[in-house]
């Protein structure tokens, strides 16, 4: 026969609420948590909530939209948003939605539609009809036109960091190269805030900033780079397009770091240990991504929280820009 929460309760000498308590995350004495663990484990007690989510009018399950799985920032992001929910014993779905607006409409309903308790949303395209402040939604990076609650890394100081660490590696003419959507979104910092810091060092600035969806990329990066020889480093709006330029650079004859360095945004790595891809400015996804699930479970509670959330950055090393030889 399974074990009831009335077992554990009795084993660990608690009442059933605490042991309620315990499994929602809630307020318990440290040693009366352990207690309760140990009774959990001992007697291998798997909570039913399922059954608990009907009583309560949830499903413990939350809907994760990112723009796509090829993406490493977005694969890591989902990774630990999974494990966040876990440790709070919800369950994820996942939707690559690839920009399409239906895909992403369909599960904002699933909200509505009491499918899901809320959704953590990466996404660019114009859904700001069918999002609400009164709707279990956060966003990463994009503010809506309602005031919804949004988790952003610190994209302003990582645009200024870029161009202080450009700097610090001796390069006399810097780029930035980029993307950019129309809707109104936090990355937009990070080429805004470079130029100002560029401009408040006297360092002499180029831009290359196209509309997305991007076009003939390749070609449009050669022709910019053709008519600034002398750029010796570049700071891109992220990590795919810093790999991007690379390969261009490679084919154009330079390389890089010695002819030009380049510093891309977001960190990415092939594996947790692995060296970062390129140089970059790191946005600390486990913190982003735990922070976006605590906001959401706080607002499915019905409590009230900060609309906009800033994760710290930090200059990430590769090799794709010079060694800084430090002077004794």
């Amino acid at each position: 026969m399974k074990a009831t929460m009335k077992d554990v309760a009795k084993l660990a000498g608690v009442g059933v609420g605490t042991v309620s308590r315990v499994l929602n995350n809630g307020s318990v004495k440290v040693s009366t948590r352990a207690k309760v663990e140990a009774a959990i484990k001992e007697l291998n007690y798997q909570p039913n909530f399922y059954a608990r989510g009907l009583k309560m009018n949830q499903t413990f399950t939350v809907a994760l939209i990112i723009p796509s799985v090829w993406n490493p920032f977005f694969s890591e992001f989902a990774f630990h948003v999974e494990t966040a929910l876990e440790k709070n014993h919800y369950k994820m779905y996942l939707c690559n939605s690839d920009g399409a607006v239906d895909k992403e409409r369909e599960y904002v309903q699933m909200v509505t539609q009491n499918k899901v308790d809320g959704i953590i949303g990466i996404t660019y395209s114009d859904i700001d009809e069918y999002i609400s402040s009164n709707l279990p939604f956060v966003s990463i990076d994009r503010y809506f036109t309602e005031d919804v609650i949004y988790v952003t890394a610190d994209n302003i100081s990582g645009g200024r960091l870029a161009a202080q660490k450009l700097q610090e590696l001796g390069c006399k003419k810097v780029a930035f190269i980029g993307g950019y959507q129309e809707i109104p979104n936090e990355t937009k910092n990070r080429r805004k805030y470079f130029e100002i810091e560029c401009n408040q060092l006297g360092q002499e600035v180029v831009i290359l900033d196209m509309l997305e969806p991007l076009e003939y990329l390749n070609k449009k990066i050669v022709a910019f780079l053709t008519e600034n020889p002398d750029v010796d480093g570049i700071f891109t709006v992220n990590d795919s397009m810093a790999i991007t330029v690379c390969d261009v650079l490679e084919q154009m004859g330079k390389a890089v770091p010695e002819d030009v360095q380049v510093i891309g945004f977001d960190g990415q790595r092939i594996t947790r240990h692995s060296p970062y891809l390129v140089s970059t400015i790191v946005q600390p996804i486990e913190a982003m991504a735990e922070a976006a699930v605590n906001l959401l479970l706080e607002v499915i509670k019905g409590e009230m929280v900060a609309n906009r959330t800033v994760i710290p950055v930090y200059f990430g090393e590769g090799k794709t820009t010079k060694k800084v030889t430090s002077v004794n």
